[in-house]
Formats: structure tokens, C-alpha cells, sequence
């Protein structure tokens, strides 16, 4: 009884704050598809740094919830969800002032989505020269990235575009920029050559 008590609170919730139409895809295990619009889920309570949260209204005036982000640059633009969403992400690259993109932008089809929170895994394919037989061979490496809540509905087999910034975690020091929808293609080849 106390487990149907609290997925209630949970529901009502989130149909308050308009989160119904994507609750239940956040709520399954295994989706890739997170729910950027509602900031707490987290037991500390999250806020941006620098936006004041409760604003004294004078008279019947509504205001709108300020929002802080960035253009990260190097020809990327921001997301839409970033600007007019309401997740709140200290390592995200477009609303966060503490995850600056420098170094390497790279490329490659994401692997692996939803088995760990926030993070994705990409495939880097490459060739690598073996001087004795005078060919190459065939070589990869995988890349785990941060994706932050503004890109909804990432799959495997997606093409992302991440950029390089500071260690986030023990094997993150990657950023998500850009989503390519995946193409459907005929059978699996060895796309980058």
C-alpha cells in the first residue's frame, strides 16, 4: 500500500507541472529517453548558480522562471530544450558555467544509451598501419560521453558530435554538442571508410 501511495504523489506531481506526456517514458527502465523537464529528481534540492528562485511578485504579476545558458561556440549551436527547458545539469555544456568545450571535437555511431544515467558510449572506428605486411587493419575504440537532458530520444546507432572538456568522471571527458538521427542503411558495413 505504501509503494501504490507514493507512485501516486509521484503522478499527481507530475501532472501538475505538465510532466504527464513524458512520465511514463522516463519512468520505464531501460529508456532512452530522459525527462528533461523536471528539475528534481534528485534528493538535494537543484537550482542554477546565479538565478534567484523566488522572486517577491508586487501586485497580480506573473513571472516567468529566468534561465541561464551559453552558446558553447566553435560553430554548434544551442538546443532549443536548453534555452526553454527546466532540467537542471551541473556538467552540461549549454547551462552550466563550470564545463568549458576545448580541445578535440569528435565524431562516431553511439553504442550504448540508458544503462548509465547521463552518459553515453561511442564507437571510434580507425585504421591502424601495420608496417611488416605494408596494409592496415581494422581498429576501434569506445568513448564514454556526458549527454545532457536537452538531447531527447538518442538511440543506438545515432551519429553524436562530442567535444572534449574537463575529466567529469573517472572515464568521462567528453561532452555531446550534436545529434544525427540515425539513417537506415542496408546490411552492417564499416561506415567510416
Amino acid at each position: 500500500a505504501r509503494g501504490r501511495k507514493k507512485e501516486k504523489g509521484r503522478e499527481c506531481l507530475a501532472t501538475e507541472h505538465g510532466w504527464s506526456e513524458n512520465y511514463d517514458l522516463w519512468e520505464k527502465r531501460g529508456s532512452s529517453v530522459p525527462l528533461p523537464t523536471k528539475p528534481q529528481i534528485q534528493k538535494a534540492f537543484q537550482t542554477q548558480v546565479g538565478i534567484f528562485q523566488n522572486p517577491k511578485v508586487l501586485g497580480k504579476k506573473k513571472t516567468t522562471v529566468k534561465r541561464w545558458y551559453k552558446d558553447v561556440g566553435l560553430g554548434f549551436k544551442t538546443p532549443r530544450e536548453a534555452i526553454e527547458g527546466h532540467y537542471i545539469d551541473k556538467k552540461c555544456p549549454f547551462t552550466s558555467d563550470k564545463v568549458s568545450i576545448r580541445g578535440r571535437i569528435l565524431s562516431g555511431p553511439v553504442v550504448s544509451v540508458g544503462k548509465m544515467e547521463r552518459t553515453i558510449v561511442i564507437r571510434r572506428e580507425y585504421l591502424h598501419y601495420i608496417s611488416k605486411y605494408n596494409r592496415y587493419e581494422k581498429r576501434h575504440k569506445n568513448l564514454s560521453a556526458h549527454m545532457s537532458p536537452c538531447f531527447i530520444g538518442v538511440e543506438t546507432g545515432d551519429v553524436v558530435t562530442v567535444g572534449q572538456c574537463r575529466p567529469l568522471s573517472k572515464t568521462v571527458r567528453f561532452n555531446v554538442l550534436r545529434v544525427q538521427k540515425k539513417i537506415i542503411k542496408g546490411a552492417k558495413s564499416f561506415s567510416k571508410f
